[in-house]
């Protein structure tokens, strides 16, 4: 037998407003009566309307304050509904109350019913926020092959939260690998911007060791010409320049030719084919473009070299080492002038110089042999296996870009996101091609979103967030799905969010966040999610198609924890504590920023 608690006096789409009469039947049930709790309302016999309270007032109907009459205005968020065999949970307003119908306080059965675990939705997210009784269960599929925005202010439990729900995914739960010998078809793809998840990820062994994929700028292989043209002109041409038209033409002109050169057997081969070519021999040809001199006597018309010969070729000659010209002479006898672009690019080749000898970056400008092999297209599959070839490793790789220089941060970014799409795009068409359906789903999960694919259009930030946006708009098509990890929603680019079909939000503490995520959500959670600043640690509200009905879930912390506390804030004093070596550290520090 249900708990009545009062009836209907008003209905509309968004709105049903309950009354109370008496302060004791509102006092008894008052633990349940509260803003963002459920009730369920009548709609005949058999069907029950699940609304969430918004907002609650009270009357008085007497002068001696003895008679109260209170106001629960409330929105439906789905319904009970029977069926022939079976009471089933539908989302929306399926069931719209109308005056006179009665009010009920949700029981547990009731509860049960929504968040049951069932053959759809049996992936455990954690326990319902004020009833920990009930666990609350997602549609997995659902939920992990469509975005995933996860929000929260620092210090919300944010990392735990995308641990935990991750680990469980990958089929890691209480320090064990769960699915040892079973490997499962998840594969995650993470940058990690703080080096904070390979501890999350590191079984000890002996417990059905469970092998982590952690790449680092130390084992990371991305040869630059890998690149794009846009991440090729991010990394090295200055925008700003006047002359930087000028600068991608001749880049262009160098690399083409220089691919065609070191892969005559590939046909059509363009400034964007995923190709090896020689950096340096690309900066040479434009150093001597940049100083040729022109011969201008009779029949010349070409660079012409100091020992008078002139260069028929020079695609061929240019490539190869730096040539010594004739001087630029106006008498008779050895006319010679400027080239066209003579002094027009020496500041470029100074710059290409300076970052060809930058050590920060060598994992891109100077890649070293990869699995024994130099890293050029003969192991372009390799390469490619580095993010998504996972047989006999793991179901997750774990990208530590925290040691990547902050100025080709994006493009680095940029770069693997392109090569996880491009992967997906044809291997989706290829199963396709034989009637199969995709069996790698792909899932991308972007920490410290803002930090890359940011709302306004830096130029710096423009290949990262490209490729991001490309990913959040056509992904899910070829299985590669995202999750949007940031503690600064608004600053992160509006495309992306506006493509995620589920969210989890945490604490956020900031206004212009809390209503930038209220304007993503449905309109039926307008008064829970009024809950954002008041979360505790590790509470999220969670929102979306895998979810039956937008609830506040209290996510268990997981195991092995990431982590994120680097900094030891308290520590006792003892005869052993010995002070840091200073010294050390700025030495350290002093040699990599002159590299």
């Amino acid at each position: 037998m249900k708990n009545r608690i009062g009836i209907v006096i008003s209905s509309s789409p968004g709105s049903v407003i309950v009354e109370i009469n008496g302060l004791t039947e509102f006092e008894e049930n008052k633990k349940n009566l509260q803003i963002g709790k459920y009730i369920c309302i009548s709609d005949g016999n058999h069907d029950y309307a699940i609304c969430t309270i918004r907002n609650i007032s009270s009357t008085k109907t007497d002068l001696a304050g003895k008679d109260w009459v209170f106001t629960l205005e409330t929105s439906p968020v789905g319904a009970l509904v029977k069926t022939s065999d079976e009471t089933i949970f539908k989302k929306g307003s399926p069931v719209l109350p109308v005056p006179s119908e009665e009010a009920f306080i949700m029981d547990k059965e009731d509860f049960d019913l929504i968040f049951r675990k069932s053959e759809k939705h049996n992936f455990f997210m954690g326990h319902l926020s004020g009833n920990k009784e009930i666990e609350v269960h997602l549609d997995g599929d659902g939920f992990f092959s469509k975005h995933i925005g996860v929000v929260g202010s620092t210090g919300s439990g944010k990392s735990c939260v995308v641990t935990t729900l991750l680990q469980r995914a990958v089929g890691i739960k209480d320090n064990n690998y769960e699915l040892f010998q079973k490997q499962n078809n998840t594969h995650i793809v993470m940058f990690d911007l703080h080096s904070e998840y390979k501890a999350a990820f590191s079984i000890p062994e002996g417990k059905n060791n469970f092998t982590l994929n952690n790449l680092s700028i130390e084992n990371l292989c991305l040869p630059y010409w890998i690149l794009n043209s846009e991440e090729l002109e991010s990394l090295l041409i200055e925008s700003s320049e006047n002359n930087s038209h000028n600068q991608i033409a001749i880049f262009k002109r160098a690399i083409t030719q220089n691919k065609k050169k070191y892969n005559s057997h590939l046909n059509d081969v363009n400034y964007d084919t995923p190709c090896y070519f020689s950096m340096s021999e690309v900066v040479t040809f434009i150093d001597n473009v940049d100083r040729e001199i022109i011969g201008k006597m009779d029949g010349e018309g070409k660079p012409k070299k100091k020992d008078g010969s002139l260069i028929e070729d020079i695609e061929k000659e240019y490539f190869d080492s730096r040539v010594e010209f004739i001087q630029q002479s106006n008498t008779k006898e050895s006319k010679a002038s400027n080239g066209p672009f003579n002094g027009e690019f020496t500041r470029f080749v100074s710059r290409l110089e300076t970052k060809m000898r930058d050590e920060r970056l060598s994992f891109i400008l100077k890649p070293q042999k990869f699995n024994e092999t130099n890293a050029d297209s003969s192991n372009f599959l390799e390469i490619i296996k580095q993010f998504i070839g996972y047989s006999n490793k793991s179901n997750i790789s774990i990208i530590d870009v925290s040691g990547v220089p902050f100025e080709v941060l994006s493009v680095t970014i940029s770069l693997i996101s392109r090569i996880i799409f491009d992967f997906c795009f044809h291997y989706s068409k290829t199963r396709h091609s034989i009637g199969e359906k995709n069996d790698i789903p792909v899932l991308l999960v972007c920490e410290e979103a803002h930090n890359y694919v940011p709302a306004s259009d830096y130029a710096a930030y423009r290949a990262s967030r490209k490729s991001i946006e490309r990913i959040a708009k056509e992904g899910r098509k070829y299985g590669l799905s995202l999750m949007v990890i940031s503690q600064r929603p608004s600053e992160v680019s509006p495309t992306i969010f506006s493509q995620c079909n589920n969210f989890v939000a945490l604490r956020l503490t900031n206004k212009t966040d809390q209503n930038y995520i209220k304007g993503l959500l449905p309109e039926n959670t307008n008064s829970i999610s009024d809950f954002l600043p008041s979360l505790t640690s590790g509470e999220a509200l969670v929102v979306g198609d895998a979810v039956l009905m937008p609830s506040i879930v209290q996510l268990e912390k997981p195991l092995p924890e990431p982590q994120s506390a680097s900094v030891e804030v308290f520590k006792e004093w003892s005869s052993e504590w010995k002070e840091p070596s200073f010294d050390k550290v700025i030495s350290k520090w002093l040699k990599l920023s002159t590299q």
